[in-house]
């Protein structure tokens, strides 16, 4: 499925049908608090996935945005079908084990730095693990999944350039 730049793949209030796989371009799941601010919760590039993960298991209404950053390509593949695949071909059933228990493993770690590292810390670690993707979504975006405020970010940019002049 191609999804345009600023096209959303999922809204609240209607249930995430589909866990989508990136072929290429970028995504945002993120939640809009009661205040308005918006609170970005993932991103995916190529050859990740995406979705509302409570929303696609349990068939709820979703709670959160997921849209596009760029122009994009996705492939989707609804529950009921994953399930087949998954009782019917063992490979699938082992690669999505593999992907659930590496998504919860990464969700830890993520959870563990937020709770232990500075924010100039969290935004130094973003970088060494995901540089194509730091370059890729708007400042905003990533200043939200870091926790801080987009002029926090770019004070923290501001001083590192500084440092290496």
């Amino acid at each position: 499925m191609k999804v345009k730049k600023r096209q959303f793949i999922i809204q609240p209030t209607f249930p995430a049908n589909h866990r989508n796989y990136v072929v290429s371009g970028a995504l945002r799941a993120y939640v809009v608090g009661e205040e308005g601010s918006e609170h970005t919760i993932s991103f995916a590039v190529e050859d990740w996935w995406i979705t509302d993960y409570n929303s696609y298991i349990y068939q709820q209404p979703a709670t959160m945005f997921v849209v596009a950053l760029e122009d994009s390509v996705v492939l989707q593949i609804d529950y009921e079908h994953e399930q087949i695949l998954k009782q019917t071909n063992h490979r699938f059933e082992s690669l999505f084990r593999q992907m659930a228990e590496r998504g919860l493993a990464f969700q830890q770690r993520r959870l563990i730095a937020n709770l232990t590292l500075s924010a100039e810390e969290r935004y130094d670690h973003f970088l060494q693990h995901y540089p194509q993707i730091a370059r890729r979504v708007p400042q905003y975006a990533l200043a939200s999944y870091l926790g801080m405020t987009t002029e926090f970010l770019s004070k923290i940019r501001n001083n590192k350039v500084r440092k290496k002049s």
